[in-house]
């Protein structure tokens, strides 16, 4: 059991267009939140302060795409 196991994977739209993992094929992700951490942030403990990205985990292979808002 993997920690993407809590939930069904579902499908994921990118510019309002299903998205389709291209090596394998897979159409469900799981989706998770991950903080894009800087080492001078990091330096002087502002964390919070980073930008945060939307990663789809493929449900059939587990490769990670990220995804940010400009």
């Amino acid at each position: 059991m993997g920690i993407c196991s809590r939930q069904e994977p579902e499908e994921v739209f990118v510019c309002d267009e299903p998205f389709r993992r291209t090596v394998c094929g897979n159409d469900r992700f799981w989706r998770r939140r991950a903080q894009l951490n800087t080492a001078l942030a990091t330096f002087f403990n502002w964390d919070w302060a980073n930008r945060t990205a939307t990663c789809a985990v493929c449900s059939k292979c587990a490769y990670v795409h990220w995804f940010m808002r400009d």
